[in-house]
């Protein structure tokens, strides 16, 4: 599911302070640790957005290397690691999916495709998590409109008036989509909060 990588980086918290303040230090063991720690997760962030494992092999390296040539603005007393990287991944994706070379590569119309056995196996581990599963009820709640502009807006980063034009719709049309799946997401993601 398209916010277990997500969710993951922020439950693997532990310990990203000290790690943070060694590559900051730029100790390359800390390197070595971060992508130990989290190099699985973004390939397999990267991989779904740009469906090309050597594509995402590639972007996996530049992520790497953009996050450790820009720690030393990273507040580690401000957020987690993880995130912050993830985020990085995700832009570094998207860029692509919108350089030209991307646009060429990737102009056939977006549909779901099998899950790389990587991805599979963390997903399937994540499943396992409480947590997990009601990020995945709450998205399964929503409808298909719903779901598919989510996941052009997480996985393809596109606006609202590339989702009305890539689903043929009205931008007023997909505008309503955005809106109702963001307030059922949080209205079931916090119900699930108060109720644990």
């Amino acid at each position: 599911m398209m916010l277990f990588p997500l969710w993951l980086a922020v439950h693997t918290a532990d310990g990203d302070p000290e790690l943070v303040q060694r590559l900051q230090r730029r100790d390359p063991q800390a390197l070595a640790e971060l992508y130990d720690r989290y190099g699985r997760i973004v390939f397999s962030l990267i991989l779904r957005v740009v469906r090309d494992g050597g594509i995402a092999e590639d972007l996996v390296q530049e992520t790497f290397l953009r996050v450790w040539n820009r720690v030393q603005g990273f507040d580690a007393e401000k957020g987690s690691i993880g995130p912050w990287l993830l985020a990085v991944a995700r832009n570094r994706a998207i860029d692509y999916l919108r350089s030209v070379a991307g646009r060429e590569r990737n102009a056939v119309e977006y549909e779901e495709t099998g899950h790389p056995s990587l991805y599979v196996d963390m997903e399937h581990d994540i499943l396992t998590s409480d947590k997990a599963r009601v990020i995945k009820g709450a998205l399964e709640k929503l409808n298909a409109n719903q779901r598919q502009v989510i996941e052009l807006a997480y996985f393809e980063g596109l606006s609202q008036t590339e989702m009305a034009e890539r689903m043929g719709q009205p931008l007023g049309t997909v505008k309503t989509w955005v809106r109702t799946a963001l307030k059922n997401l949080r209205d079931e993601l916090g119900a699930a909060a108060v109720s644990a």
